[in-house]
């Protein structure tokens, strides 16, 4: 029985010593013969490390892991003790692979930021060494110049816009007007009004040539012209760009260019207004403008300069370049005079805008200046036109644009008939014309309304529509009433309310003069092709028109009248007399008849045409029906 129990205590001491063994090869493993030489000798253990004693030995291997010279352990066991050791060097091995990985992770990290800087400094060398340029760029270059070489010959309305002020037809008035506000030592700002098509644009630009030519002129030679659409001009309110007045790029939002954004400092960028400084800024359609963007130019009309702010602008930054500095503080300067041009009415336009302008007219053309348009065309075209094809175009529009247009159209129409033949006859004539106009399903712009011959109930009076004369045919007929007193007046709808108020002054005129109730009559009052009448100025046609109905009196076809009535039978004053009296031409009308008050707004050089003014509707009806 005691021999068993030693041969047990024998094996749990050998058992001992191979884990205590076991334990010394881990820790030869984890610090390397060298290292665990070299902590012993700090620990003035070493001699320990090789002792007989296994206790011994365990408590050199604990001061070893714990580093630490004064530890001693009095708990537990010998086996308990190697176990606790075993446990705290397998936790020393997991932490010291966690922390090998993490330090490969990190070094590889530290590499690809090596590698990346490596290829951004390289990058840097190249561009220092080649510029901007790369073989990719270089190619889009390339198929951009090959782009630029593909022209065609261009547009006739190019070959053919005018290259003078005296090539500009039918407006002579209007560019001496222009020449006179700009050619001065104090040049002012103008509103230019026309229809589309009769050379607005091209005079605004030539004017400012020839006052260049004045030694009075206040434009330098090198006075720019800047030319815009107020139609298609856009902005953003938050001012993050303005093209017009100029923007502040923030480096936060657009980013300025890229050492001012790394710095943190916004950028002004100057618009057109700077652009135009000490020359014409012209913008067209000026009317179509953005209400709040207009209101903004004319601050800047005022002050003559721009002005800009940023929440990102500091003054004391002395990184902020002095340009930008001086910009912030004093503006960029926008001295400059603005011809605006419209087809609105002025009445349509800003008040502000108007009380700070010169305003210059244009007329619209007439039939003989879209011939001298269209000759002028042909002759520099090279062509041969018959008089008869010019005026056919004439007849279709009082557009200069336009007119030149169609005669294009006809040209390319004769040039692909001709294209087998040898020998081509350039020559458009009138069928050639018809043809073009048949094709783009054009109406005649210009009728011939006008008769040598007079009728009952009818009379021409004049509108105006845009910048244009019209001529409105008024009809009326009369019959009995089915009883005393129950006679009606009808009107047609679309002419519009106030021209029913014309209809009524005229029944109270016409009792005024006759003393006959219209009550007892039935009548109907019509505008021929159901035009919509703007104003009280057909009142007048439409008393004549109810006049002769009644009175069985002709009224001259060849006569157009205008002019609103007052109740107690006067001619009262109208607008738009030159539009209409140019409309009555063009409608071939002999005479006209105006309201006296108007005598001073008729244009001077009306020779072709008679006109007569009257104060009141009777002396009205005597000079129409002799009475």
């Amino acid at each position: 029985m005691a021999k068993k129990k030693t041969e047990t205590q024998a094996q749990y001491e050998e058992r001992l010593e191979e884990k205590l063994s076991s334990l010394e090869d881990l820790l030869n493993d984890v610090f390397g013969p060298d290292q665990l030489v070299i902590r012993s000798t700090k620990l003035e253990i070493l001699d320990l490390l090789g002792a007989a004693d296994m206790e011994k030995r365990l408590a050199a291997l604990e001061k070893i892991v714990y580093y630490d010279a004064s530890f001693e352990c009095k708990k537990g066991s010998i086996e308990q003790r190697i176990d606790r050791l075993m446990a705290e060097v397998c936790e020393m091995i997991a932490r010291r692979n966690v922390e090998d990985q993490l330090e490969k992770i990190i070094a590889d990290k530290m590499q690809e930021k090596q590698d990346d800087y490596y290829r951004d400094i390289k990058l840097q060398v190249l561009r220092d060494l080649s510029g901007p340029e790369n073989p990719a760029t270089l190619k889009k270059f390339a198929h951009l110049e090959t782009l630029k070489t593909r022209r065609l010959t261009g547009n006739a309305l190019e070959k053919l816009r005018p290259s003078s002020l005296s090539e500009i037809v039918g407006q002579e008035k209007a560019v001496n007007a222009l020449l006179g506000k700009l050619a001065s030592s104090y040049p002012q700002h103008v509103i230019v009004y026309g229809p589309p098509g009769v050379g607005k644009t091209s005079a605004a630009r030539l004017a400012l040539e020839e006052a260049k030519k004045s030694g009075s002129s206040a434009f330098g030679k090198n006075a720019p012209f800047i030319e815009i659409d107020g139609a298609t001009l856009r902005w953003d309110p938050r001012e993050t760009t303005n093209p017009l007045l100029g923007s502040v790029h923030d480096p936060i939002y657009q980013g300025a260019r890229k050492d001012l954004a790394d710095t943190g400092i916004p950028e002004p960028k100057p618009g057109l207004v700077t652009d135009a400084n000490g020359g014409v800024l012209f913008i067209d359609e000026i009317g179509e403008m953005d209400p709040m963007l207009l209101n903004k130019l004319l601050k800047v009309l005022e002050d003559k300069k721009v002005e800009f702010e940023s929440s990102y602008y500091d003054p004391n930054d002395e990184m902020v370049p002095k340009y930008i500095k001086n910009i912030f503080e004093e503006g960029l300067p926008a001295d400059f005079i603005l011809i605006g041009a419209t087809t609105r009415d002025a009445a349509e336009l800003n008040s502000a805008l108007r009380s700070r302008c010169g305003e210059v007219y244009f007329e619209p053309l007439s039939p003989k200046d879209i011939v001298t348009i269209v000759e002028e065309a042909v002759s520099r075209l090279g062509l041969k036109l018959e008089s008869a094809a010019a005026e056919l175009i004439a007849a279709y529009t009082a557009d200069g644009r336009k007119a030149v247009n169609i005669l294009a159209d006809a040209y390319g129409l004769l040039t692909y008939r001709q294209r087998d033949l040898q020998r081509k006859r350039r020559v458009i004539k009138k069928d050639l014309v018809e043809e073009v106009l048949r094709n783009a399903r054009l109406t005649p712009y210009h009728r011939d309304l006008a008769k040598d011959t007079a009728e009952v109930g009818k009379v021409y009076g004049l509108g105006v529509y845009g910048f244009h004369g019209s001529v409105l045919g008024i009809e009326a007929v009369s019959f009995k009433a089915r009883g005393k007193g129950k006679g009606t007046v009808r009107f047609n709808d679309t002419a519009g309310s106030m021209a029913k108020d014309s209809v009524f002054n005229a029944s109270s005129v016409y009792r005024l003069l006759t003393g006959e109730d219209l009550n007892d009559y039935d009548i109907h009052v019509n505008v021929v092709g159901g035009g919509n009448i703007d104003g009280p100025s057909a009142g007048l046609a439409i008393f004549l028109a109810i006049y002769s109905s009644l009175k069985n009196l002709p009224i001259p076809q060849n006569l157009a009248v205008t002019g609103e009535i007052s109740i107690r039978g006067r001619v009262c004053a109208v607008g738009g007399i030159a539009e209409k009296i140019y409309g009555a031409r063009q409608a071939g009308m002999k005479k006209i008849i105006l309201p006296k008050e108007n005598l001073a707004d008729v244009p001077q050089g009306q020779h072709d045409i008679e006109i007569i003014t009257y104060e009141n509707v009777q002396d009205v009806v005597g000079e129409i029906f002799g009475k």
